[in-house]
């Protein structure tokens, strides 16, 4: 919902506010937050409020380290865990420069400037992410452990799957903070899960799957237990997907989704380091349902592009690469970008590969381009793409890439 400055700054009043969260995220999509008192909120919309860069990765030195976070009110909510004395709200925010210039390395307004692209090609994006993870013990300091909380199955149910209160509490908290998931559900690995989300606009969803990812640790440590988003907790078990869901729509009314997929496999070997950002990512391709060949097919999950059985406006497409520990806002934008020069060339989708890519022969398999099997083999293909370098600040690259 769209709010006024002076909204926000009532609404404070009005409802025992006591502290307000300005949140951003650093390169690699960590959510980090200044709080500041209600009483100052006046001075950070009208001046931003200045934090310290130098202590950020990736956000510069000690030299002209100051930056200024400026609170988009559309992105006002309250967290609920914290109102026991008094309100506290959360606002993610744009980062400048003392002189109001935009942050280079601000990942959201990355991703706000190619949906601005996509606009003016005449192209609008919605994603929705499907986000897995693992719920672990903790021993008896408080540290975190890899013993699984519990040894269910694929949508297993109570009381073999102990994660069950723990996934509604999370709904119910999303819920407080206008955030809607979709389904909920226990995943193959023992202690894993997955909460989905219905589609939004990018830069929504991008700020929900950072929320989301911050609630479930909360909720997790609520519990006695420990979160892991990481994409390949257990040896030999389920590795945690972020699938995106992406709908497309032109204002020609034209069906831009085969174009957009094309544009995606055409640059995936390039945008893989940004998408799968650590060396363990490189460990779940090809085993359990993790695709590892540059292919795409109808309701077939060995690929890694699938279009699901849907119809209307519930038609998309499922990219299954990317992992939990990469940033949405980046994941988002080069999706959107590849997507947008698959539409400007007319590119042809390749052959849909109807086969199981599991179980398929070798010379079968070997027909398929594979996605990079190592990370620094994703950064090599990252750092001398054309594609990258006009689709993101050098800082950025440089950052993922050395």
């Amino acid at each position: 919902m769209k709010y006024t400055a002076d909204e926000v700054m009532q609404y404070a009043a009005e409802e025992d506010v006591k502290f307000v969260r300005l949140a951003f995220c650093d390169i690699r999509g960590r959510q980090k937050n200044i709080a500041i008192l209600p009483d100052e909120l006046g001075r950070a919309f009208r001046y931003g409020i200045a934090i310290d860069a130098s202590a950020i990765a990736g956000f510069g030195g000690e030299v002209h380290s100051d930056l200024f976070l400026h609170p988009d009110t559309s992105t006002l909510t309250f967290l609920p865990w914290l109102s026991e004395h008094g309100k506290v709200i959360r606002m993610f925010c744009h980062i400048t420069y003392p002189d109001g210039t935009p942050f280079e390395a601000d990942t959201r307004s990355i991703l706000a400037k190619a949906v601005d692209c996509a606009h003016e090609q005449g192209v609008s994006f919605a994603f929705g992410s499907e986000m897995e993870f693992y719920l672990f013990k903790l021993d008896e300091n408080g540290e975190p452990t890899k013993l699984p909380y519990d040894n269910a199955g694929y949508m297993d149910i109570a009381p073999e799957d102990k994660g069950e209160n723990v996934r509604r509490e999370v709904c119910f908290t999303l819920e407080q903070m206008g955030i809607k998931p979709e389904s909920a559900h226990h995943e193959e690995g023992p202690g894993q899960n997955e909460i989905d989300f219905r589609y939004s606009d990018p830069v929504t969803s991008a700020d929900n799957a950072v929320t989301f990812r911050g609630v479930v640790n909360t909720v997790a440590a609520r519990n006695g237990l420990c979160a892991d988003f990481s994409p390949k907790p257990l040896e030999n078990r389920s590795g945690n997907g972020m699938h995106i869901n992406i709908s497309v729509r032109s204002e020609d009314g034209g069906d831009a989704l085969p174009q957009v997929i094309a544009g995606i496999l055409a640059h995936i070997s390039d945008m893989t380091v940004f998408l799968n950002t650590i060396e363990d990512s490189y460990l779940r391709f090809g085993s359990n349902k993790a695709p590892r060949y540059i292919s795409w097919s109808s309701e077939n999950r060995s690929q890694l592009i699938r279009i699901p059985a849907a119809e209307g406006e519930y038609r998309r497409a499922e990219l299954r690469s990317p992992d939990p520990a990469c940033n949405p806002y980046l994941a988002f934008a080069l999706i959107i970008y590849a997507g947008l020069d698959g539409i400007r060339q007319d590119m042809a989708l390749p052959e849909a590969a109807d086969i199981n890519l599991y179980t398929a022969p070798e010379d079968v398999r070997a027909k398929f381009a594979m996605l990079p099997s190592t990370l620094k083999k994703a950064q090599s293909a990252a750092a001398r793409s054309s594609f990258i370098a006009a689709s993101l600040p050098q800082a950025i690259i440089d950052f993922y890439t050395k």
